[in-house]
């Protein structure tokens, strides 16, 4: 009986180790950006009182089941606690957004607008959290909604997370 035992824990060391090496093994969403490095400063033109404009964002690894994304943007280093830079949601199962895009419903943010709204630190340098959720749903949400709004929605309905945290500073 251990012999069986352990020619069968053999076996599937083996074949997962195979499995992984050859691509067959599960792999986890990314989201990266051509613009910068995760942990890195953010090019200035994406600021608030730049140019004011997304940064390319590439999707990688989106489980096969989903069916819509999600992503929020925020600052938890904002003087007033966190603050909501973008919320788009109900974007079909994409694997880039392109500079200057809204490839879903924009939501709600902190500067009261209905778009992306760049970095725009008092002082110091800030962390910009950009948050993508794979859904196993499209949220449909019936009027322009916030974060908070959105986060309940997802609720239970999250298949996987990738984020992605840009630096910015005056």
């Amino acid at each position: 009986m251990k012999k069986i035992f352990f020619s069968v824990s053999v076996f599937l060391a083996v074949a997962l180790s195979v499995a992984n090496a050859y691509g067959g093994g599960a792999k986890k969403m990314e989201l990266t950006s051509p613009e910068f490095k995760n942990n890195e400063l953010m090019p200035m033109r994406f600021g608030y009182s730049q140019d004011n404009v997304n940064p390319e964002l590439n999707i990688d690894g989106v489980p096969s089941e989903t069916k819509s994304l999600v992503l929020i943007v925020d600052d938890p280093d904002a003087p007033r606690g966190t603050w909501v830079h973008w919320v788009l949601y109900d974007m079909p199962v994409i694997d880039r957004i392109e500079e200057n895009s809204a490839p879903g419903t924009q939501g709600i943010t902190d500067y009261k607008e209905k778009r992306y709204g760049g970095p725009f630190p008092p002082s110091g340098t800030h962390r910009y959290f950009f948050k993508l959720y794979a859904l196993d749903k499209k949220l449909g949400l019936k009027e322009v909604a916030d974060k908070k709004t959105v986060e309940r929605a997802m609720e239970g309905h999250i298949l996987e997370e990738a984020e992605l945290i840009g630096l910015y500073k005056k």
